[in-house]
């Protein structure tokens, strides 16, 4: 007897989004592999974020509906989400005065009550999301103290404390240098490997996306017009069709995983052949 396939733990139907009277995301059908790294790629503009924002409910559809755990999001109760789904917008704000480890303190409230103080079991969460992220020497210092890529590191500690299966995240490399990025790229890459955790992710860097990516989801005017592995994914035609970006696509040498070359007004040759 054949069993119909289970769904994703996290996925949309139908899903319409937007922002005052202007749409963003139409009709659009979505599923988010398990304990997968999905990463959105597309052009500025075309609904990367608004996506994120309605798949973890901070954005009410207007149309459609969004499962968790095949439930309708919305009438799941705020804390029950937030144990399961986490959240790292982007450009996140932090009361002033606070400290870094005041903030990823935050990252407990899901899982405790009103009227309880932290326990040891907080307090140990806190502390590996301070040091998974390099931060832990950041700890008594004030969030407007930071640098930019500082900052970015604890917001991604603070959504680490939260210890949720899906994580989604909005451009985690923001204000990072390479270096860091690659940091926190494989972090990333830890918690799904070796937590199994299922982590969704908007990044602008394609090179890096193809490298970190179990599978792609290609995003234009709203709507997802490619999805599958890298290497699927990632060719010259489908680089110009969604970014008029004209390039060489060629193999990493080090990884193996699509690496692009960008071609400039200066070019002429337009090919995905792989080194």
């Amino acid at each position: 007897m054949n069993h119909p396939a289970p769904h994703s733990r996290l996925r949309a139907e139908r899903l319409s989004v937007g922002y005052d009277d202007r749409t963003i995301i139409s009709d659009l059908d979505i599923e988010i592999p398990d304990a997968a790294i999905t990463t959105i790629i597309g052009p500025n503009g075309c609904g990367k974020s608004t996506l994120l924002r309605a798949l973890s409910r901070l954005l009410p559809a207007r149309t459609g509906t969004v499962y968790l755990d095949d439930e309708d999001i919305t009438t799941m109760r705020p804390k029950s989400v937030a144990r399961t789904l986490g959240l790292l917008p982007q450009n996140p704000v932090a009361p002033e005065g606070l400290t870094v480890a005041d903030l990823v303190a935050r990252g407990r409230h899901p899982h405790q009550r009103w009227y309880q103080q932290a326990t040891p079991e907080d307090e140990v969460a806190v502390e590996r999301a301070l040091a998974q992220t390099a931060t832990t020497d950041l700890a008594d210092r004030p969030i407007e103290a930071l640098s930019g890529g500082q900052r970015q590191r604890v917001w991604i500690a603070l959504t680490l404390a939260q210890e949720t299966d899906l994580l989604l995240l909005d451009e985690p490399t923001t204000y990072l240098d390479l270096a860091h990025s690659v940091e926190i790229l494989d972090l990333v890459h830890t918690l799904r490997s070796e937590h199994g955790k299922t982590v969704v992710m908007v990044l602008h860097d394609l090179n890096l996306a193809a490298r970190y990516s179990d599978s792609l989801f290609v995003m234009r005017s709203g709507q997802i017009v490619a999805k599958g592995t890298p290497e699927d994914v990632i060719t010259a035609d489908l680089l110009f069709e969604a970014f008029g970006l004209r390039s060489h696509v060629m193999a990493d040498p080090v990884f193996g995983s699509p690496m692009i070359v960008p071609l400039g007004s200066r070019h002429s040759v337009r090919s995905d052949a792989r080194a």
